[in-house]
């Protein structure tokens, strides 16, 4: 990895990890000024917190400490999967894999700092809800689909 390729990887890594611990940050704050956090956007939107102690979009809602923490050591243990890829992929993935490991030091920090993360985007219609979720997801998901993505049309080519 070339010096200029190692700074756009870590400003891309600090800027969604950043981004991700502001919105938290603020939301945050309305819940401990107001006590709850339950805002409608428009029909489609509504943020209200809700604290995750499982994985991506709630999934596996832990109450014993040992799994939790088990959980927790498997996230170390991908980052640093994730951390090694960074520097032996090709660039785009480079970019990828960069967006993964900005969304899930942010969710790892709130795991190791609150013991739980907080979620609070509500995506909606007519009724029915997606999984709420965060900033973090957001990069999460995304650089795991371009991912997925990109090796399929490179699969493709060939």
């Amino acid at each position: 990895m070339t010096k200029k390729q190692f700074i756009l990887n870590f400003t891309i890594i600090l800027f969604i990890f950043f981004l991700d611990r502001i919105s938290k940050i603020y939301i945050l704050n309305i819940a401990e000024n107001l006590g709850i956090v339950d805002l409608t956007i428009n029909s489609f939107l509504n943020i209200i917190l809700v604290w995750n102690s499982g994985i991506g979009f709630g999934l596996f809602q832990l109450e014993q400490a040992y799994t939790y923490n088990l959980f927790t050591t498997l996230i170390i243990l991908i980052n640093i999967l994730i951390v090694y890829f960074l520097f032996y992929t090709e660039n785009l993935n480079k970019i990828f894999f960069s967006m993964i490991l900005g969304g899930s030091l942010g969710n790892l920090y709130d795991r190791v700092y609150y013991s739980a993360v907080p979620d609070f985007i509500d995506l909606n219609y007519n009724g029915y809800h997606w999984f709420v979720f965060n900033v973090a997801d957001i990069f999460i998901t995304t650089g795991v689909f371009a991912l997925i993505f990109f090796e399929l049309l490179k699969k493709n080519e060939k």
